[in-house]
């Protein structure tokens, strides 16, 4: 394996040689070597449940005796939609293996129904190892973000900043964009939140100029209870989100508005015959991933874990705050229901590029050498620790008191 490891992220995130993992139990994991950590990383926030979640592993006993997939639906899948459609507010669902998947045939759809070729998209985004998304600016124009992606990939890919509605109405004025993709907070950059109105403003930007509209809330769905689309009242076309809803199984979804369901109900691409839309995968939508689905939205999403979890992220980042004043440094917390960070500034960032001068990679790679050394797996270096369902008080209590000792030893 390359560099040691079976996908490229588990050294390429960390930027350490990799420890490998014998277990993992509540709020913790443990390494070959007998280290026990207390994970504030959750996988990149695709393990919120803490680690052997008795609901989420007997979901997937039983599942696995019954089978874990027929390509053809099952109960839970009807079970799981509507618990989203409820939740969420989009009445019709279909499911993929990631975020990335998801995102890919949101714009297909888009660009199918509104039969024009451009997206638009946030600088500081990250909507998954897609082409369209995988695009940073340059000299004003779009350009591929990284090798080995196919010539002109960022031809038809716009990126704005965020929270600038004047920029985002000029270019939707021009007529050929198909798809506004945004997060409803940026969070690969640390966090940017919205302006007041800022989304509201997307939304009648879109409508007025036959855009459609899609909140990716792969990482924010586990911010809120049906995650920030429904906290703030937002109303797009599709909703994005992923990351196995934080059970640690690899299956994502998108949630579409009614016309759209339909739209996409008529144009399937069936195996001999008139081509529809390229949507599906062999091993979408499992019984499998519609079991976990459904034990997670029912048994432990529910609005009492978040409001328990919110409140440990808030406890987070006041612990922060207190330290950053504590030693008169202009620094404040992020902070945005379970996820706080780092911000090296005192105000917080509006854009994504204000987000990212925020952060210092090397002091975030040299705390996550120092946390770890005692006990404790720190965020990625775009992200900021974050608590789960598994974390106590007493862990946040551990985070914030390591975290003032590494700022005494550093500074």
């Amino acid at each position: 394996m390359p560099l040691g490891v079976p996908m490229p992220w588990m050294a390429g995130l960390w930027r350490t040689p990799p420890i490998y993992i014998a277990s993992g139990a509540g709020a913790y994991f443990t390494d070959l070597d007998g280290n026990r950590y207390l994970d504030f990383n959750l996988c990149d926030l695709s393990m919120t449940v803490g680690y052997g979640n008795e609901t989420v592993a007997r979901a997937a006993a039983e599942q696995s005796r019954l089978g874990t997939h027929f390509l053809a639906p099952t109960e839970d899948a009807i079970a799981a939609s509507e618990m989203l459609a409820d939740r969420m507010g989009l009445p019709f669902w279909q499911y993929t293996l990631s975020a990335s998947g998801s995102n890919t045939e949101v714009i297909r759809i888009a660009r199918f129904m509104t039969k024009r070729p451009r997206i638009v998209i946030f600088g500081g985004h990250y909507h998954g190892h897609i082409e369209e998304t995988l695009v940073r600016e340059e000299d004003g124009r779009s350009v591929a973000e990284t090798p080995g992606l196919s010539p002109g990939s960022a031809a038809h890919t716009t990126i704005l900043p965020f929270n600038d509605l004047a920029a985002l109405e000029r270019t939707l004025a021009v007529g050929d964009v198909a798809l506004v993709l945004t997060e409803p907070v940026m969070t690969n950059c640390n966090l940017v939140l919205p302006d007041p109105g800022f989304h509201q403003g997307v939304r009648e930007l879109t409508r007025r100029f036959g855009s459609l509209l899609c909140i990716d809330e792969a990482h924010t769905f586990q911010f809120a209870y049906g995650g920030l689309s429904r906290e703030w009242k937002l109303i797009p076309d599709f909703i994005v989100a992923g990351k196995g809803l934080g059970s640690g199984f690899a299956f994502a979804m998108y949630g579409m508005s009614e016309a759209i369901g339909h739209c996409v109900a008529d144009n399937v691409d069936i195996d001999i015959g008139p081509r529809g839309i390229a949507l599906g995968g062999t091993t979408y939508g499992s019984a499998f991933a519609l079991a976990i689905a459904k034990a997670m939205l029912r048994d432990v999403l529910t609005a009492g874990a978040y409001a328990r979890v919110n409140g440990l992220g808030a406890a987070l980042a006041d612990g922060l705050d207190r330290l950053f004043q504590a030693r008169a440094l202009p620094w404040t917390a992020f902070r945005c229901g379970p996820r706080s960070g780092y911000c090296l500034a005192p105000s917080l960032p509006r854009t994504g590029a204000e987000g990212n001068q925020s952060l210092d990679f090397d002091l975030i790679d040299t705390r996550r050498v120092y946390m770890a050394n005692r006990g404790i797996w720190d965020a990625v270096s775009a992200a900021g620790p974050q608590a789960s369902i598994a974390h106590s008080d007493d862990d946040i209590e551990t985070y914030v008191r390591a975290a003032g000792d590494f700022l005494d030893r550093v500074l």
